[in-house]
């Protein structure tokens, strides 16, 4: 059977954080109803389209999934159990925030199935969650993570955030000491990305352009702060027992992100829910964004009704927004530019395999410039970055975008 990947969308949260840009926001029950009776019939669509299919992974995420009751999340795992066949050690991952599990929850998720906790924590100072417009307090994630480890999750990661205004990189060890001192199988930590359209651009958006031009700023870390950050982020945690196994992702061993993993190294997933994109062989499709367009389709047209593009059948539904067939050059470039986030890197047979040539015979001239500059390492059979190219990983990972006439 071929093997994919599922991800499932709840875009509901109790409300917006300041800087995030997400497809999320608060809703009312009602129309969280609806939303989950919509989501549960693509999935047994889908189930019914991809009968071949089994299911490695399954990620929940939002939003704030864990803000919704119990029993729809209970239905929702429900409807993905009868309408795929499921790995026997499938990885289900479901994302919480801090403050908004119980013990009856939590009890529903294993019942459910569900194997993995991921819990938003961002910092461990109060101060700099407010800041962050968070819902929550280091003490309400302290005791979330109490009752995950009660009610027998044994694989959890918590997620952080470093580069926030004001921030130190004392106040970075501090809160990765904190963290630490709970030993969680896994740990993202992801710098802070002002993006455009948030509260936080409104009140940043300079401070961004003075960091990127090397200046001093007023309020947000200048960049050799984030950099100290992220270097303070990678000791703490590798001394502490945790592989650095991804750009921003560190875990003991064994307990790697098998999802993330697989977007990395571009396998197949299915995304369904609102705004929730899809890698379907040569085909990246991508979710309509707009909530009520969202459940007005499921009443009114055809979910069965597929695209034609040339006479050919795409993998596409009328819930699609987007649905572009990948050229063989863009799947290169997502094979070398996600393969290369990984500290193990790409592998040259995986290249030739998918492409029928050698990473070479493409890509000689970037490699040869980036092992020379100690960038790099092409070793046994694999291509990855060095330390120093990882520190600089955005300008490596460019040189392997490809002019047309590369590929025919």
């Amino acid at each position: 059977m071929r093997q994919m990947q599922l991800y499932l969308h709840i875009p509901f949260c109790m409300k917006k954080c300041l800087y995030c840009d997400f497809l999320s926001f608060a809703e009312d029950e009602k129309t969280q109803d609806a939303y989950m009776d919509a989501l549960i019939r693509e999935i047994r669509y889908y189930g019914e389209r991809e009968k071949d299919v089994l299911i490695s992974t399954v990620y929940i995420g939002g939003g704030t999934p864990s803000w919704l009751k119990a029993d729809r999340i209970m239905a929702l795992m429900q409807a993905v159990r009868g309408s795929f066949a499921l790995m026997t050690d499938a990885e289900i991952t479901i994302e919480c925030n801090p403050g908004t599990v119980t013990e009856e929850k939590l009890a529903a998720y294993r019942a459910a199935g569900i194997n993995r906790l991921s819990i938003g924590l961002q910092s461990a100072d109060d101060a700099e969650l407010r800041l962050l417009g968070r819902v929550h307090t280091f003490a309400q994630f302290i005791r979330t993570y109490e009752l995950a480890r009660g009610s027998g999750f044994t694989n959890i990661n918590v997620d952080l955030m470093s580069g926030l205004p004001g921030q130190t990189v004392r106040a970075v060890r501090a809160t990765l000491q904190k963290v630490l001192m709970l030993r969680p199988e896994h740990i993202s930590s992801y710098s802070l990305i002002v993006e455009e359209g948030t509260p936080f651009y409104d009140r940043y958006h300079a401070d961004v352009q003075r960091q990127q031009a090397g200046l001093a700023t007023e309020l947000l870390p200048t960049e050799d702060e984030a950099y100290e950050m992220a270097k303070a982020t990678e000791h703490m945690l590798s001394k502490a027992g945790y592989e650095h196994y991804e750009i921003s992702n560190f875990a003991k061993p064994g307990y790697a992100c098998r999802h993330n993993i697989g977007y990395w190294r571009r396998a197949e997933y299915l995304g369904l829910g609102l705004g929730a994109a899809s890698l379907l062989g040569e085909y990246r499709c991508a979710n309509r964004r707009d909530l009520a367009e969202y459940l007005r389709l499921f009443r009114q047209i055809d979910i069965l009704a597929l695209r034609q593009e040339n006479g050919e059948q795409c993998p596409a539904s009328n819930l699609h927004a987007t649905v572009e067939k990948l050229s063989v050059k863009a799947q290169m470039e997502e094979f070398m530019f996600l393969g290369l986030r990984l500290t193990e890197g790409v592998y040259r047979e995986d290249f030739e395999r998918f492409f029928r040539i050698p990473v070479e015979s493409v890509y000689g001239e970037p490699l040869r410039r980036m092992a020379a500059a100690g960038l790099l390492v092409k070793r046994e059979g694999r291509i990855y970055l060095t330390g120093r190219g990882r520190d600089v990983s955005n300008y490596v990972l460019a040189q392997f975008l490809l002019e047309e006439t590369k590929t025919g």
